[in-house]
């Protein structure tokens, strides 16, 4: 490897806006603010966040029903 053409790979403080912070390591280096960490993602706590706009998720659930995708599961079980 080519000497003094790749960059440090140093510790980095992330900090979350739900207030988890961590340290990893990256080229960057110093402090990394982040919107969403994997202690308030949706997909590692389990809790699911509609984004909405206009109504389009409560249009969907009045139309469906509210367990529509459950239901689905249901029926492919009984087959």
């Amino acid at each position: 490897m080519k000497a003094d053409i790749h960059p440090t790979y140093e510790d980095t403080n992330v900090t979350c806006a739900c207030g988890s912070n961590f340290t990893t390591r990256s080229t960057r280096g110093g402090e990394l603010h982040v919107d969403i960490c994997s202690a308030c993602h949706p997909f590692f706590t389990g809790k699911q966040k509609f984004v909405d706009t206009a109504g389009r998720v409560e249009k969907f659930q009045k139309r469906f029903g509210d367990n529509y995708f459950g239901a689905n599961k249901e029926k492919a079980g009984k087959a």
